[in-house]
């Protein structure tokens, strides 16, 4: 594995920036954005699908597993939807196959209930309980309960295809925030602990992301058709691909922008 030092010294840019404001649901490419100090990327994961009854309170949000939720590890099918959310009136549109199956907007009981009923009618093998759309406040509904952004170093991306005997890998199988190019293989694994520099935005590398059995679906194809974490822990030992960061100093971030790790300061 390549040290964080000659990480340092690599020149990285971002190459694409996603949210996904439904939880299992399409990813939103994005030009540019807003950071915050302590947020997501601004609508990341603000919605989720309760796959029977959670104890979720919207009024009182907290952290739940993402089993409690419809989501890629377990429900494949997702990946043949396509949705999208519009900010200023919160309706989220799903198509399948170019046809529009359900829209809604979500902060209306109705527009929820449109949604909630093409799960109900169209998931039912994947149901364990009514499917419920959820948000609370400024929750995020991430896989891990800090609010943090995901990022992708596209060099393990091209990697990973080698250790799968070339097979290809879409990056979007890692619905992450960040792609970036331009760092060498696996090195964000040793940026734990580190502060990461884009523009007047500081990110500080919280957490390797342990990947799950959702990489194992194609983004496009919605087929379960390779074993990434697998092959990770036979050839790796470890089933890490990819870093959380927590935005720690606020700024804008786009598509294109230098990404560097900040040198430690001398004491």
């Amino acid at each position: 594995m390549t040290s964080s030092a000659t990480t340092s010294s690599q020149t990285a840019e971002i190459t694409g920036l996603y949210r996904y404001p439904i939880k299992g649901l399409s990813p939103e490419p994005l030009p540019r954005v807003s950071l915050r100090r302590g947020e997501t990327l601004p609508a990341d994961r603000r919605y989720a699908i309760e796959n029977g009854p959670s104890g979720f309170d919207p009024e009182a949000p907290s952290w739940m597993p993402k089993t409690q939720f419809l989501m890629l590890m377990r429900n494949e099918r997702l990946a043949s939807l396509e949705s999208r959310f519009e900010d200023p009136t919160n309706l989220l549109t799903i198509r399948k196959g170019g046809q529009v199956v359900a829209s809604g907007d979500l902060e209306t009981a109705a527009g929820r209930s449109a949604i909630e009923d093409y799960f109900t009618e169209n998931f039912q093998p994947e149901l364990t309980g009514p499917p419920k759309l959820l948000s609370g406040r400024d929750h995020s509904f991430s896989d891990v309960a800090s609010k943090v952004v995901s990022i992708i170093n596209l060099g393990s991306v091209r990697a990973l295809e080698a250790l799968l005997g070339g097979a290809a890998v879409h990056p979007l199988r890692f619905r992450a925030n960040l792609y970036v190019q331009g760092w060498p293989a696996w090195s964000e694994l040793d940026l734990v602990g580190q502060t990461l520099a884009i523009g007047q935005a500081r990110l500080k590398v919280v957490k390797r992301i342990k990947r799950c059995a959702a990489t194992n679906v194609d983004p496009e194809t919605a087929a379960r058709d390779l074993e990434i974490p697998p092959t990770l822990s036979r050839r790796l030992g470890h089933m890490d691909c990819g870093i959380y960061a927590e935005v720690i100093a606020d700024g804008e971030i786009g598509v294109g922008d230098a990404i560097a790790v900040d040198a430690p300061k001398l004491v």
